[in-house]
Parts: structure tokens; sequence; C-alpha cells
């Protein structure tokens, strides 16, 4: 061919070559559409996320200071009235904890009603706030006060629980979830059916992985995290551990619930979406619940995201013992039992 047969074919190879992009970009965007729970999830996702928050933050504004009281009842000074104060009530029993979180700046002020006494962090500059408001109310004068030290809780102190316990719901949730209901969409688990292999001895298998690496990958990050970092851990490696093994036995449940009869990975991607982001938002992983809607609250503690994230920070902050987190540990344990029982009682194989 010559230079002048080349030269003439050229625009039309050229347009040949955008009709094809063209008629790929128009079936690329029908398929989409066609997938209507694709087109739902990116449709509805984000206006019940922007609707959410919107509620979720209705309700009046956050205290500014934060203020324990022991023997609450035993007096009512003028200070108890002040606005934009949250004042929270402690027993006699938990004074020690309650001076603990004044060193670790949780609480502006502690004061005790009864005995007439006051503890404030002299390294707070809202402990210093909170104390002449109470200098300067009627009755204030008259308490004896208590000055303590300690350092300060930082937001990457408080956040570290909740960023392990978000890795790890990402991790348990996709890797039986998802990965199950591919299997069975490429058709793995109709020839794992011909094998001698029991439904129950493929998911505890399933599950014991999962697990397995939910708690490594878990303590890795712990580590590096710690090393890079320096936060504080104040209670017990094991009570940690626990708490991390039984939320990661939840959410592997619930993933193993929801991938027990589907056949689509589109499906499935769009269940687990709903499940992980409300969690995720509501567990008080990112930001403290205490300034959201009451109903808000309420529903938070359906979730385990939330329960191993309140457990997680209890013990790496406070120190918390068994007891404390037990309430925890419980609804935890109850997740596990129920979400797996049902995802082995529906699973099937095809």
């Amino acid at each position: 061919m010559s230079s002048t047969e080349i030269a003439a074919a050229a625009p039309g190879r050229g347009w040949g070559r955008a009709r094809r992009v063209a008629a790929a970009f128009v079936a690329r965007n029908i398929e989409f559409v066609r997938d209507r729970t694709a087109l739902g999830w990116n449709l509805v996702m984000p206006v019940l996320i922007v609707l959410g928050f919107a509620f979720g933050y209705s309700g009046e504004p956050a205290p500014q200071y934060k203020v324990g009281v022991l023997n609450d009842g035993a007096a009512h000074p003028a200070f108890l009235d002040t606005r934009h104060v949250q004042f929270v009530p402690y027993a006699e029993a938990d004074t020690e904890a309650a001076i603990t979180r004044v060193e670790r700046h949780q609480l502006d002020l502690l004061i005790d009603l009864r005995t007439q006494h006051y503890w404030v962090n002299e390294e707070s500059a809202k402990g210093y706030l909170a104390e002449r408001l109470l200098a300067g109310s009627d009755g204030g004068s008259g308490f004896r006060r208590e000055a303590v030290r300690g350092r300060v809780i930082r937001y990457v102190d408080w956040l570290i629980p909740g960023v392990l316990s978000m890795n790890m719901m990402w991790s348990a949730l996709y890797g039986v979830g998802y990965v199950i209901v591919r299997y069975r969409k490429n058709g793995v688990l109709k020839r794992l059916k011909a094998t001698p292999l029991s439904a129950v001895e493929f998911l505890a298998a399933q599950i014991g992985s999962r697990l397995t690496l939910v708690l490594l990958v878990s303590t890795l990050v712990f580590t590096g995290t710690h090393l890079l970092i320096g936060y504080p851990m104040y209670g017990s490696y094991l009570h940690l551990l626990l708490v991390f093994a039984l939320g990661a036995s939840s959410l592997i449940g619930i993933g193993l619930v929801i991938a027990a009869r589907l056949r689509t990975e589109e499906m499935a991607d769009g269940l687990l979406n709903l499940i992980s982001w409300p969690m995720m938002f509501l567990s008080g992983i990112w930001f403290s619940l205490d300034g959201m809607h009451p109903w808000v609250q309420k529903l938070a503690l359906i979730f385990p995201l939330t329960h191993v994230t309140t457990a997680a920070r209890a013990v790496m902050i406070d120190g918390a013992g068994l007891a404390t987190i037990a309430p925890q540990l419980g609804v935890l344990a109850g997740f596990t039992l129920v979400c797996l029982g049902i995802g082995a009682a529906l699973f099937r194989w095809e």
C-alpha cells in the first residue's frame, strides 16, 4: 500500500477505533444502570449517610466542661446549675477511678459534695477554667482544693482502640462474607461438596482461619503503632486479646450470616456496606457519641463494634479489669453464638 493509500485509510481506522470505544463505553453504562443493586447503593448510601449525621447531631450541643460529682444529693450548690457543664455522678466507691480520670484529663473537675473537696489537674486548661467557675459560684469558695497531675490522653491515644476495631471489622466481614459468596459464584463450593468435607468442617476451617489472621494482623498493627507513637496501655494485654477475640468472632458470625445463601458478589458487597458503614460511624471510633442524639446512642448499642471499641478503650486507657468490661464481653459472646448458629443453619453449598 502506498503512502497515499495509507493516509487515506488512516481516518477510517481512527473513526472505527472511536466507534469501538464508544460502543464499549455505552455498553458499560447500560450494564451499570441495569445492575439495580450497584445503582441503588451509589444513589442511596450517600443520602443515608448525610441524613444519619444530620439526625445524629440534631440534639443539644455537647457541654463544654465535664465535672464528676461524688455523693450526689448530699448538697446542691449553685455550681451544679451551671449551664454548658456536664455533671457526671460517681459512687463513693469509685472515688479512685474518678480521680484517675481527672489525672488523665477525662474529667475537668471532680467535686465531693459530702466532704466539700474538689480535685483539679494543674496541667489542664479546661480544668483551670472549671475551677474558676466553681470558685465564682455561690458556695464554691467553701470547697477545699486537691491538686493532681497526670499525662493528657491524646486524641491518638483515644483513637487507636477504635482504629484497631475498625480494621478488624473489615477483615472479618469481607474475609468471610465476601469470600464465601465468591466461592459459591465460581463453583468452588460445588466442587467441595463432592469431597468428604462436610459443611460444618468447611465453616469451622473458614472461621478459624479468619479469626487467626485477624488477631495476628491486629497484634502486628498494635505493636507497630505502639513502637512508633507510644500510646498508653494501662490494662492487661490478655484482657485486650479477649476483647478482640470475642469481637472478631461476632463480626465473623455476621459475615457468615450474609454469605450463607447469597449467590452474587454485588449483593454481598451491598449488604456488607449496609452493615459496616453505620457500624463505623455509630460505634464511637472517630468521635465520642456523647453529643449525639439519644436515639443514636441507643442504636449504637446494637452493633458489636460499639462494644469492642468501648471495652478496648476501657482496658487500654482506664486499666479496666474483667469485672468492668463484663457487660461488653457478654454482649459480644451472645452475638457470636447467635450469628454463628444462624449462619451455620442457613448455609448452602449452592
